[in-house]
């Protein structure tokens, strides 16, 4: 039987209480060498649902897993379906106000690095730079078979192409891009093959049950360790892909500091986890240093 990966975690009793004072991570940005990670909760404020959070999309569905789409052609037809209804939004999405301030806070040179778990490119279109996209990007599509990479853009464009007239009504968006649909909505979507060779195309992200490519994660091993502390903003931690980097950040004695609303699985690790929205707290703790933040980001996508 084929194992499903851990998608909840439930905390315990003893977890230490939030705070909503944002003195350590203001004393820690002003400090400088702060190493951010961040997951989908820094996205929600773009119109992207997060997984675990208030009415997260766990709750009503279950991600794609890289062995289900490699499986069969149903479950890739579904897949692509879903995706390419959800991309015509997540595709659209601006960054917000906490995308900015990161931004912002690379720019004054008070950060080491970023490394986001979202596959929404929206730090890169905020303006930070050498981000560690740690989960791939949903901007780029590989092929399986001769690992050619090409835009999202032309997929979509032949996707249109393909399947003129499809225009179901999702239930939700959800933060991996796609969107609700049913079988029946999706039965008769026209899937298409790699323009190199035929081969099988798969968003050039990193699936539920699939690994983080090792020299990826090397790499963002490497930052934690050239870092002074490390900042999470809008993660659970649930997954082993980010906490691993925070359990490697408390074992080396450098403070982790979490700006999360709800409890994380790495709250035993932290020296604070402040329970505020991020996109005010960022901004409030920005103002704080005296860093202005942009309010306009130029369009992103085409």
């Amino acid at each position: 039987m084929r194992m499903r990966p851990t998608l909840s975690w439930a905390p315990p009793e003893d977890l230490p209480p939030g705070t909503t004072d944002l003195k350590p991570a203001t004393d820690a940005l002003g400090t400088g060498g702060v190493l951010v990670l961040s997951g989908a909760g820094i996205s929600t404020e773009s119109g992207i649902p997060d997984y675990r959070g208030e009415g997260g999309s766990l709750s009503r569905h279950t991600p794609m897993t890289y062995q289900d789409f490699t499986a069969g052609p149903r479950a890739r037809r579904r897949y692509w379906a879903r995706s390419h209804l959800g991309w015509r939004t997540f595709g659209r999405a601006r960054p917000n106000s906490g995308h900015r301030v990161v931004a912002a806070l690379g720019r004054h040179g008070l950060l080491s690095g970023v490394i986001t778990q979202n596959v929404d490119g929206l730090h890169r279109a905020a303006g930070s730079e050498d981000v560690v996209e740690l989960h791939g990007s949903l901007e780029q599509v590989v092929c399986l078979s001769c690992g050619a990479l090409s835009p999202r853009s032309d997929l979509a464009r032949r996707l249109e192409e393909a399947n003129a007239g499809f225009e179901p009504v999702a239930a939700a968006l959800n933060p991996d891009g796609d969107a609700d649909l049913t079988d029946e909505q999706t039965r008769d979507f026209r899937v298409m093959p790699c323009t190199v060779c035929g081969g099988i195309l798969k968003p050039d992200v990193v699936f539920f049950g699939e690994a983080v490519p090792p020299r990826r994660v090397e790499h963002c091993r490497e930052l934690v360790r050239e870092s002074t502390s490390l900042l999470v903003l809008g993660s659970s931690l649930t997954v082993m892909s980010g906490l691993r980097f925070v359990r490697q950040a408390a074992q080396a004695g450098k403070p982790v500091l979490i700006v999360n609303r709800d409890p994380t699985r790495g709250d035993q690790h932290a020296v604070t986890r402040i329970e505020l929205p991020l996109g005010a707290a960022l901004t409030e703790a920005a103002g704080r240093l005296g860093i202005p933040v942009e309010d306009e980001v130029p369009g992103r996508r085409d």
